[in-house]
């Protein structure tokens, strides 16, 4: 493919709309769902998808509009209505709700989705997500909800006693997840969090991955780049965001497997999973929907973004190549059919 152009979100919606109509005839195109354009991975995405031959738009999603009505609905942006062929979201913690709606409503138009909705909603309920994983055979630390303080003893002796871990079921970047040492501290998190409406999870802890985890990038079913991310300090979470390191490492089958199950199980074109290492073999700690590409780029040494480009190549090659099997057939029932008349 011909290399498009980004078409900036400052331009005056009478330009953005010619350059969008323009660029139906010539690109195929393509809008990234994020709130943040400056962002390494936004830019990221949308550089290797211009070079790849699409035109690409980054749009808000917050400044969406959804019109749903009997004929499958529209979305609109400041009073125009989006079409495209493809859409990646890069939808924020904060507004998944609203987000995933925008993201279903392109689904209901026939778009092209990376990630589709019910994979984000998945992914963002920690519980949740282990519940799917875990009923499909994919390696998981053992975890517990608690629905109230008196659950806690119970709750405990099933991830096997402290330390253990206490974390939310929503939230990322590792907001929201602690490391308690003792009973006190775990009923005093617990209790925090079930004052505060939130639901708690008790987890085992892995002392032999304290401080450490491997992500995993998987773009289509396939792994694009692997890195271990090691805390700093007394800090126990790994995340790259918190000050941690990052170094690249070469996954066994095994982990591979298992990053591939999870994603897969999940129905993710593009996944971040965080593996814990522990004696046992690997085990999913959870798996991001919206993964960045900064830490993992630098690490790896591997272009991700221009592997989701890639992906997202294919996958409107068989969108393309569906839709002209599909007419040829009723180009073919057309013929038979005014054969029959005559």
């Amino acid at each position: 493919m011909r290399a498009a152009r980004i078409l900036s979100s400052h331009f005056t919606s009478v330009r953005l709309k010619k350059g969008w109509l323009w660029a139906r005839n010539m690109y195929p195109r393509l809008v990234i769902l994020s709130r943040g354009p400056r962002l390494y991975s936004t830019r990221r995405l949308a550089e290797e998808a211009q070079k790849a031959g699409w035109a690409v738009r980054i749009i808000d999603p917050l400044s969406l509009t959804v019109v749903v009505d009997e004929k499958g609905g529209r979305i609109f942006h400041r009073g125009w209505p989006i079409e495209c062929e493809a859409v990646i979201p890069r939808i924020g913690y904060s507004i998944t709700r609203r987000g995933v709606a925008i993201v279903r409503q392109f689904e209901q138009m026939g778009v092209i989705v990376l990630n589709q909705s019910l994979s984000i909603e998945q992914s963002r309920d920690k519980l949740l997500a282990s519940q799917v994983m875990a009923d499909a055979g994919v390696p998981i630390p053992v975890t517990a909800h608690v629905a109230s303080t008196t659950d806690i003893d119970s709750a405990l002796a099933r991830v096997g006693g402290v330390p253990c871990v206490v974390k939310a079921t929503e939230g990322t970047q590792g907001s929201g997840v602690f490391l308690a040492r003792n009973y006190p501290q775990v009923r005093q998190l617990v209790s925090q969090m079930l004052e505060r409406g939130m639901k708690p999870l008790v987890q085992t802890y892995i002392e032999e991955s304290h401080g450490k985890d491997i992500r995993v990038l998987v773009v289509g079913g396939k792994v694009a780049a692997a890195m271990r991310r090691r805390a700093s300090g007394s800090e126990f979470r790994s995340n790259f965001h918190l000050g941690g390191s990052v170094e690249r490492v070469q996954l066994n089958e095994e982990f591979v497997s298992v990053a591939l199950s999870a994603a897969n199980i999940l129905g993710m074109d593009i996944a971040g999973v965080d593996l814990l290492e522990s004696a046992n073999g690997p085990l999913v700690l959870e798996v991001n929907s919206s993964p960045g590409l900064e830490g993992i780029e630098g690490a790896s040494r591997v272009n991700v973004a221009g592997a989701v480009a890639e992906h997202l190549n294919k996958r409107l090659e068989a969108v393309e190549r569906q839709n002209k099997e599909e007419e040829e057939l009723t180009n073919s029932s057309s013929d038979e059919s005014s054969v029959i008349s005559d």
